[in-house]
């Protein structure tokens, strides 16, 4: 027997495909600080903000097709695209970590992970002026954004996006 009034119950397909769209814009407004930090105030990246960068532009991608997809099936899109960014958000959080503990108190050229993946992919010579490092970690660790280093807003973001991926994940476990 259906029950009284369910049908005036809003559905949570507006609220996931919100949730997801501001993950997904918000990726992009941070992507769009570093290039802005990057190119009017030459604070250059290192070899971790570009694979931070990296992460954002996937972040972005995979929240706004996850909230298009969202009015449509909001349960699979939902989760699909809450579990796909909450893997994201943590390997964004590690890569802000390893910068902000590891790298960045590193004075050596070393190559990192972070190198020799950027070295391999090649995106520097394909799209330079978004993915070419132009810092070791230990320079770019000295600029700050409001008092903090980068990474750690970096970190801090990556932190909101993987509570915005759990919230979608309740909300499209929840029934309709």
């Amino acid at each position: 027997m259906p029950r009284p009034y369910s049908s005036l119950r809003p559905s949570r397909a507006p609220r996931t495909a919100g949730l997801l769209a501001a993950i997904g814009a918000g990726s992009l407004a941070a992507l769009a600080v570093a290039l802005v930090a990057q190119h009017a105030f030459d604070i250059q990246p290192c070899p971790w903000c570009v694979i931070q960068r990296l992460v954002l532009i996937a972040v972005a991608v995979v929240a706004l097709v996850a909230a298009l997809a969202a009015r449509a099936a909001p349960r699979g899109a939902g989760a699909a695209g809450g579990v796909a960014l909450l893997a994201l958000a943590a390997g964004g959080a590690l890569a802000a970590w390893h910068q902000h503990t590891v790298a960045a108190k590193t004075l050596s050229c070393a190559f990192t992970w972070a190198d020799r993946t950027l070295m391999s992919l090649q995106l520097d010579a394909w799209l330079p002026s978004l993915f070419k490092v132009g810092a070791t970690c230990a320079d770019a660790s000295k600029a700050t954004l409001l008092g903090l280093p980068f990474e750690v807003w970096g970190g801090a973001w990556f932190t909101l996006v993987a509570i915005g991926a759990l919230a979608s994940l309740v909300l499209a476990s929840r029934r309709r």
